[in-house]
C-alpha cells in the first residue's frame, strides 16, 4: 500500500492541532473541584471534648478533589499569613487547641500543597485568603438562620435543611452527620460541604469521595446523613 504523503495529512493534522490548542489538557493530577467545608463546633467538641463557646458555623478546610499530602517540603509558615491570622483565629479556629497552628499547619500539608496546583492558589497565601473570602461569602450561619434552621432541641427533617441549602446557592451540598447511637433516635449535624470549580463558581457537591480517597477520610467522625433520619442540630450548650 503506498505511503501518503506529508503534504496529503497537512490538513487533517493541521484541523487537529487546531482542536488540541483549543481544549488544553489540564495538567496531570490537577483539581477540578474544591471544596469548602464547615463544621459544626458544637457536634465536633461533643464528640473530640474540647470547650466550644462558638455558635456558628466555623471552616474546617478548603479541600480539592484530587490528591493529599502533594508536597512534604512546602512548610507551613505562619509569617505568610500573618495579617490573615485575626480573621483565621475567629472563622477557623483550631478547636482542640486555640493557641496552636498545627490545625492550619496539618490543612496545608494535606489540602493546601495540592490546591497549589492551580496558579490561584499557588501560595500560603492565596490557599488561606480565598477559603476565607469563600466562607464570608457564602455564610452558611446567616442563611440557615434567615430560613429559621437554627440549633435546637427539636429535630428536624434532613430534607429541610438540604432543601434550604439546595433553593439558596442552586447547588447540592454534602451534609454530613454524627449517626445516631442505640440509645437515640436521631443523627447529628456535624459538617456542610459546599462544592466550586476551578473558577470558583458554585457546583453540586459529591455524595461520595473519590475511591482514590477514601482511605484518607477513615479517621472522620462524620458520614453523609441519611435522608429518613431526624436530624439533631445541638445548640452551644449541648454535649454529646
Amino acid at each position: 500500500m503506498p505511503q501518503r504523503s506529508i503534504m496529503s495529512l497537512g490538513v487533517p493534522l493541521l484541523l487537529c492541532l487546531a482542536v488540541v490548542s483549543a481544549f488544553p489538557m489540564l495538567p496531570p493530577h490537577l483539581w477540578t473541584k474544591i471544596i469548602l467545608t464547615h463544621h459544626w463546633p458544637s457536634t465536633f467538641c461533643g464528640m473530640e471534648h474540647c470547650h466550644n463557646n462558638i455558635s456558628f458555623w466555623t471552616l474546617h478546610g478548603l479541600w480539592p478533589d484530587k490528591g493529599n499530602l502533594c508536597n512534604s517540603s512546602w512548610h507551613f509558615n505562619s509569617s505568610e499569613i500573618e495579617d490573615l491570622l485575626p480573621d483565621m483565629e475567629k472563622s477557623w479556629p483550631d478547636l482542640l487547641k486555640p493557641t496552636s497552628f498545627a490545625f492550619w499547619k496539618y490543612e496545608w500539608s494535606k489540602h493546601g500543597t495540592c490546591a497549589a496546583k492551580a496558579p490561584s492558589l499557588d501560595s500560603q497565601h492565596k490557599y488561606f485568603s480565598k477559603a476565607l473570602e469563600l466562607y464570608h461569602k457564602l455564610d452558611l450561619t446567616s442563611i440557615l438562620q434567615k430560613f429559621d434552621i437554627i440549633p435546637s432541641e427539636n429535630y428536624y427533617k434532613f430534607s429541610q435543611i438540604e432543601g434550604v441549602i439546595e433553593n439558596f446557592y442552586g447547588v447540592k451540598p454534602k451534609i454530613q452527620c454524627v449517626h445516631p447511637s442505640k440509645n437515640s433516635d436521631a443523627q447529628t449535624l456535624g459538617q456542610i460541604e459546599i462544592c466550586f470549580n476551578s473558577d470558583f463558581s458554585l457546583v453540586d457537591c459529591e455524595k461520595q469521595l473519590p475511591l482514590e480517597d477514601q482511605r484518607f477520610s477513615k479517621a472522620s467522625i462524620f458520614s453523609v446523613c441519611e435522608q429518613d433520619i431526624p436530624v439533631y442540630y445541638p445548640p452551644l450548650r449541648n454535649t454529646l
